[in-house]
């Protein structure tokens, strides 16, 4: 079914977080018809995939992932037929759609665990994970075991129906699957069907590899994340990614790749390149939390060399990566690894190292305009559902207030969910009636970062994307070279992306050099020395019209000249 090359290898993948992305009817919300209404944008440009955040029915307690209803589009988001016309709309454009699997855990609200908390022999008791919990010699109940969940707080709470306690990795409206049971398997492999023969080209698995739980002992003691070694990367979970495959995703032209918490690349191998096969893909995070202790609330300074010595890695041992720096979960970009003093390059320069590593670029909604983190003033401004717990755990440690805002304003996962900047008025565009009170607060700097604005100016970051994206899609070395690191210091970087030679044509390099810094540099003598022993260089594209000296967030592109030129 798939071609040599698959087509996955060569698209640009956008996300699209349908609640913040485009208000057709001025509820506030983001819709389907808001998305079919701006394909022809993505379209030009230059995108291939969509990935589709989760437009399931659910309760909204994790803004849609808990999953009320997997065959059922959400209500604010539009209706099954709507599906129909974003999937045929996008068809016509040559762009596939890929969707949230989300099957870790449901809502309390899907009507699984509605019935599995009626009473101990229900059919659908086994569907989740339950236990009795302990009582201690003063009278005080306590839970199977010692786990805490991804949210703060223990991973168990106490259903007073049956006297037992339910399992639940995040939220506690988020009950966990039960993948001992064959029967939520079989479940799992109808869902999928279902939307590949809907037609969609595959899926985004949402945290796949904790769904397996080995033991439900007590875990050794962490400040974060108790109980991690009985369900984090567990041989079961690859049985079950292995069988999926076979039975499901081999019958259907698709692809996956898989959110994959605390993997390293040993791991990741494990899923995207081991046989029996499992995914294709896998989305890594070290690079991401290059800068954090222990866990993602607690911040040391951004260090260039760390962030991109991370990614060679990842270039060095994994086969094909799924390249991202920001999406709904993590804060944006520009805000984290770029520069407040140069926004607009320092944007570009991110551009040109997310769309020059080896392997599929996800483009995450408002990326392409340099969009920032959000400009929240309180508590009250958040909707993040993390959020709102990290707050009320903070106030128990009774860490101050400013304390708290600021972890807040600088990794809330609410940073990258401000809605979409199309244009400059009252509501960026994103509901068209300045009267509607949109779910989020709209980012002050929408009157200056939105697609209008920058549509006009040749020199906008969105015009950068379109013409990184038109180069990286026509420029082989880009799109399938392999990675090879030429120099690195504490802020300059240069790697050349190398396309073998073939019958009809010699070996092509492409060389990219960064500046992760405000200052201005010369081109060190190692990179300089380097670059004169190669045949010399073709300009492909430049932050600076100079590439002879690293300016403040320099990135250029330089494909290298044939001997015979």
């Amino acid at each position: 079914m798939s071609s040599i090359v698959p087509w996955w290898k060569s698209r640009i993948v956008y996300q699209v977080y349908p609640r913040s992305f485009c208000d057709s009817n001025n509820d506030g919300t983001g819709d389907i018809p808001g998305i079919i209404s701006k394909l022809d944008y993505l379209a030009n440009l230059g995108i291939g995939i969509i990935w589709l955040s989760p437009v399931y029915r659910s309760p909204n307690e994790d803004t849609g992932y808990d999953i009320s209803g997997y065959r059922e589009i959400n209500p604010e988001y539009g209706t099954m037929n709507d599906m129909k016309q974003l999937i045929a709309e996008a068809k016509k454009r040559n762009i596939k759609i890929v969707m949230d699997l989300v099957i870790n855990h449901t809502s309390d609200e899907h009507p699984w665990f509605v019935e599995s908390r009626k009473s101990t022999d229900n059919p659908y008791r086994n569907y989740y994970i339950w236990r009795p919990g302990t009582v201690t010699k003063s009278g005080r109940r306590r839970p199977p075991n010692n786990w805490n969940s991804f949210f703060t707080g223990p991973a168990w709470t106490y259903d007073e129906t049956t006297g037992e306690y339910y399992l639940h990795l995040f939220s506690k409206k988020q009950p966990d699957l039960n993948f001992h049971n064959p029967d939520v398997i079989a479940a799992v492999k109808d869902i999928m069907r279902f939307w590949l023969d809907l037609g969609i080209s595959g899926f985004r698995c949402d945290v796949i590899n904790i769904i397996y739980k080995t033991s439900l002992q007590n875990g050794r003691k962490r400040i974060a994340l108790t109980g991690q070694e009985w369900y984090h990367c567990q041989e079961g979970c690859h049985k079950i990614l292995a069988e999926l495959n076979k039975d499901v995703l081999s019958k259907y032209d698709c692809f996956t790749v898989g959110e994959t918490v605390m993997v390293s690349t040993r791991q990741a191998q494990e899923f995207c390149t081991a046989e029996p096969k499992e995914l294709d893909m896998v989305f890594a995070f070290e690079h991401v939390e290059c800068n954090q202790i222990n866990n993602k609330w607690f911040k040391t300074p951004f260090r260039p060399r760390k962030f991109m010595s991370i990614l060679e890695k990842w270039q060095k041992e994994i086969p094909w990566n799924a390249l991202y720096f920001e999406n709904h979960d993590q804060p944006r970009s520009v805000s984290r690894f770029g520069s407040k003093k140069y926004p607009v390059q320092s944007a570009k320069m991110l551009a040109v190292l997310l769309l020059t590593l080896r392997g599929t670029p996800f483009i995450y909604e408002g990326e392409e305009l340099g969009m920032t983190n959000g400009n929240f003033k309180s508590i009250n401004e958040f909707q993040d559902i993390e959020a709102r717990t990290v707050w009320q755990v903070a106030a128990a440690l009774h860490l101050p207030k400013k304390l708290r805002l600021r972890l807040l304003t600088h990794t809330c996962r609410d940073n990258a969910r401000t809605p979409m900047q199309w244009d400059s008025s009252a509501n960026a565009g994103f509901s068209p009636d300045p009267a509607t009170v949109p779910w989020l607060k709209i980012n002050p700097n929408h009157t200056t970062i939105n697609v209008q604005t920058e549509s006009g100016n040749p020199d906008s970051v969105l015009n950068w994307y379109r013409k990184l994206i038109h180069l990286r899609n026509n420029t082989p070395a880009l799109s399938a070279g392999r990675f090879n690191m030429v120099y690195k210091n504490s802020t300059v970087f240069a790697y050349e992306r190398i396309f073998p030679a073939t019958a009809g044509s010699k070996e092509k390099k492409v060389l990219v050099a960064l500046n992760f810094s405000s200052r201005k540099h010369h081109i060190p003598r190692k990179l300089a020395a380097y670059m004169q022993q190669q045949p010399g260089y073709n300009v492909l594209c430049s932050v600076y019209e100079q590439t002879d000296v690293f300016f403040p967030y320099a990135a250029f592109i330089l494909e290298q000249k044939e001997q015979n030129q």
